[in-house]
């Protein structure tokens, strides 16, 4: 399956020039609606350097968060979120990055350690979903990067069942948590010092 996918994206990255396709489209070259499907999806647009696109795509991620949470497996895009789009280039990029994506998940995953994808489990994957949207919604430099690839390895796992790919998402989640919070500890100092410089 994920290699199909991956040809059915390859070969439409192959088209000629001025290719331009929205969030729908690129969904529907998936030809799969799941919760786990947007997940990937839309963590992954997240690191697009559209302007208000990790803000706006911050707050679908916790529509799909909530979807997960109640063990829904599938959900109705926005509209709005399916009508986003790329220019040529993000498209084209977009397009290769989420074929490699199948290709070597296709390669590197498999069914194990099934006890981090029991659907008992599933509160707590919402729980992270909501924790990774925050640290998207906040105006970090690079601050999307991290928290979009815990959700796309998060996303990867489930659908593959595969709990070493859940447990990476956890751990590249937790250095996504620590820069966050460095740079709040550095924020902060540099407000204390203007403070103490401007005599306040």
């Amino acid at each position: 399956m994920n290699d199909t996918i991956a040809r059915r994206l390859r070969d439409e990255a192959a088209r000629g020039p001025d290719l331009r396709l929205n969030v729908g489209d690129l969904l529907e070259l998936h030809g799969d609606a799941s919760v786990a499907v947007l997940l990937m999806l839309m963590a992954s647009l997240t690191v697009i350097p559209i302007a208000g696109a990790g803000t706006v795509l911050s707050f679908v991620l916790l529509l799909l968060a909530w979807a997960w949470t109640r063990g829904h497996d599938s959900v109705n895009l926005p509209a709005r979120v399916g009508a986003l789009e790329l220019n040529e280039t993000w498209t084209r990029r977009c397009l290769h990055g989420l074929a490699w994506l199948h290709e070597r998940s296709q390669r590197w995953l498999r069914p194990r350690w099934q006890v981090w994808s029991h659907r008992t489990t599933r509160p707590l994957w919402g729980a992270w979903i909501v924790l990774m949207a925050g640290v998207i919604f906040l105006p970090l430099p690079f601050g999307n990067v991290l928290p979009s690839v815990s959700l796309v390895l998060l996303s990867l796992g489930w659908m593959a069942r595969d709990g070493v790919a859940l447990l990476l998402s956890t751990a590249v989640g937790a250095a996504a948590l620590a820069y966050t919070v460095s740079l709040g500890h550095i924020a902060l100092d540099l407000v204390a010092r203007a403070g103490a410089w401007l005599g306040l």
